[in-house]
């Protein structure tokens, strides 16, 4: 069961959180071993549905994650205390649900866990690739590097992400202010228009009886289409999280024009970056392409890259299993592969094709974003001006008689 507690350490500072242990004596022990005096110890009471947190709000960013390294880094160098620099990031972090989690980061430190053991016990937050190079750091003498490091690598992966969610804001803009535009057609406009073409008694052109026809649908039937479009959309979202669905879902970007392109650049250099920096760090090759698997972020890689893991195993090398995937893997990605293999450099090579996929990766979000935004105007001005002319036409031709 859980307890509310609050209690002082030794320098008579206050905290306060939640434990949980099978009773009331339990507890009490379980924090007189962290050197705690408790003050006051009641059983946590659950919580209405009400006043709980949401999970959705709960989640904890990679901004946070990317702060949390950086800071304890410079605290390492300072020469803070672990367990000290663990309890100050856990007191000025604004997230609740990270706060909690860091507190009992260095509760499990304080025990004599190591820090990557520890990180280990929230695989919602920290990352295979991010335990495993905080594990080697501590192995090597080199923790505050690795923690540099990994404030760098995720605040790349931040940055990307905000560059590609600042590419869509705009053309998701668009297309709401479409569908705005279309609602006021169809239940205002286009209605009023129709009666004075009702008026004039002439024969209509077939676009127009359409355009009329789907107002009047639309006037009838827009809460069954909207149960319809929301249902499809909760349907598609709750599938893709199942595993058929993002094998599905894997593929399918995979052979969008354009789209499919811009991805395999991303999954090409965060495989190369995360391949390379824990080789460098000094994990076996085979567990390292078995970490770079699991954080790739597409199945098909996933795939390509267990395989590699499997022939790596048998005495074969990696370049052998990326050459049979062509479309996946580039040639020229591949050779360099081959050439780093070869001349047993493979972490600096990696390093040099990360340079390269990144610099493509952002001109890319650039071109994009200078294409996207007159295209989008062009497409709204069509829809727009097309349901206009057809319903316009008739008057036009009644005005030239």
């Amino acid at each position: 069961m859980k307890f509310n507690y609050q209690a002082r350490d030794k320098k008579g500072k206050t905290q306060s959180g939640v434990i949980e242990a099978s009773s009331r004596e339990a507890a009490l022990q379980l924090l007189a071993g962290h050197n705690l005096f408790v003050t006051i110890l009641e059983a946590a009471q659950a919580r209405r549905f009400f006043e709980r947190n949401i999970g959705f709000f709960e989640r904890v960013s990679l901004r946070d994650i990317m702060m949390f390294s950086r800071q304890l880094s410079v605290m390492f160098v300072s020469r803070v205390p672990l367990v000290e620099a663990l309890q100050t990031l856990a007191s000025q972090t604004k997230s609740k649900a990270f706060k909690e989690k860091i507190f009992r980061l260095s509760e499990e430190v304080e025990g004599g866990t190591p820090l990557s053991d520890a990180l280990s016990k929230f695989p919602d937050v920290f990352s295979p690739f991010y335990i495993n190079m905080v594990k080697s750091g501590e192995a090597s003498g080199s923790l505050s590097d690795v923690l540099e490091y990994l404030a760098d690598h995720i605040e790349r992966e931040y940055n990307l992400m905000s560059k590609i969610r600042s590419a869509l804001v705009y053309p998701a803009f668009v297309v709401f202010l479409a569908f705005a535009v279309l609602a006021l057609l169809m239940f205002f406009v286009i209605p009023n228009l129709s009666k004075v073409l009702e008026q004039t008694g002439q024969e209509l052109p077939a676009i127009t009886k359409f355009v009329l026809a789907l107002a009047v649908f639309f006037r009838a039937f827009w809460w069954v289409l909207f149960l319809l479009v929301g249902g499809a959309v909760f349907f598609v979202l709750r599938w893709k999280k199942t595993p058929e669905g993002t094998k599905f879902f894997s593929e399918l970007y995979l052979k969008i024009p354009l789209l499919n392109s811009f991805l395999r650049m991303i999954y090409l250099s965060r495989f190369a970056e995360n391949l390379s920096t824990l080789i460098s760090g000094g994990l076996p090759i085979v567990q390292a392409l078995d970490i770079t698997s699991r954080i790739v972020g597409n199945t098909v890689y996933e795939r390509i890259l267990t395989e590699a893991k499997t022939e790596v195993q048998n005495g074969n090398q990696i370049s052998t299993v990326l050459q049979k995937y062509p479309s996946e893997f580039p040639p020229v990605f591949t050779q360099m592969v081959f050439v780093g293999e070869k001349s047993g450099t493979i972490d600096k090579t990696l390093t040099n094709v990360v340079s390269f996929y990144q610099k493509e990766v952002d001109r890319t979000v650039e071109a994009f974003l200078s294409i996207i935004e007159p295209a989008l105007i062009v497409f709204l001005g069509l829809i727009v001006g097309g349901l206009m002319a057809s319903v316009l036409l008739p008057l036009y031709q009644l005005g030239s008689l």
